[in-house]
């Protein structure tokens, strides 16, 4: 039979989370933090892991080109993510580059991540469309030069079209009149002009 400390031990539940930290940290920042967070009574604190440098770190829009340190962390007693940053304040550090998620949340996002990658590697080199039939290859040839080389476009199929009951005669413009030298005006003749020095004939 189990004794009463087994059981409590057994009962008693711990909280779970990750702490992340972008850019450069002062030294022993992450051995003074752990110092102030005995105050949650902390079970056990992983190493610290740094990413390579980033263009655009996932948890900190705010930052570029930099790396991210995270711990995981295992509390006896629960914790915000203010009070965490109250603490690397205290210690020297921009509250603004630290942040605490739960270690369960962060591995779903992580797994998420991972996932849609696998999903979409080599999305269009690796393919399984069917091959083209008879009809995709006539058009093809009719498409593949470019939208400017169409044959519709290129007046190909003209509409000269035969009307039932002949042609129609072609209609007359006032360019088929005759044209002749009568005024249409008056029929008045213009008296001579006067002889003038310019002008000796008038």
């Amino acid at each position: 039979m189990k004794q009463f400390k087994e059981y409590l031990a057994e009962s008693q539940r711990t909280y779970h989370y990750r702490i992340k930290m972008v850019g450069e940290t002062p030294p022993d920042f992450l051995k003074n933090l752990e110092e102030k967070m005995q105050q949650f009574d902390i079970v056990r604190v992983s190493a610290p892991k740094t990413t390579p440098v980033q263009l655009k770190p996932a948890d900190f829009p705010a930052f570029a080109n930099d790396r991210v340190t995270s711990v995981d962390v295992e509390l006896r007693y629960p914790a915000i993510e203010p009070q965490i940053k109250q603490l690397a304040q205290i210690l020297g550090f921009d509250p603004n580059r630290v942040i605490m998620l739960t270690a369960a949340y962060e591995d779903s996002v992580d797994t998420e991540r991972e996932k849609v990658e696998a999903e979409n590697k080599d999305l269009l080199t690796d393919t399984d469309y069917p091959a083209p039939d008879k009809e995709q290859k006539a058009l093809y040839k009719d498409y593949a030069t470019g939208p400017y080389d169409h044959a519709v476009l290129k007046n190909a199929y003209r509409s000269d079209f035969t009307v039932a009951g002949g042609k129609t005669p072609k209609a007359q413009t006032t360019n088929d009149l005759p044209q002749g030298v009568k005024s249409p005006m008056t029929t008045m003749k213009r008296s001579p002009r006067p002889a003038t020095g310019a002008q000796p004939k008038g």
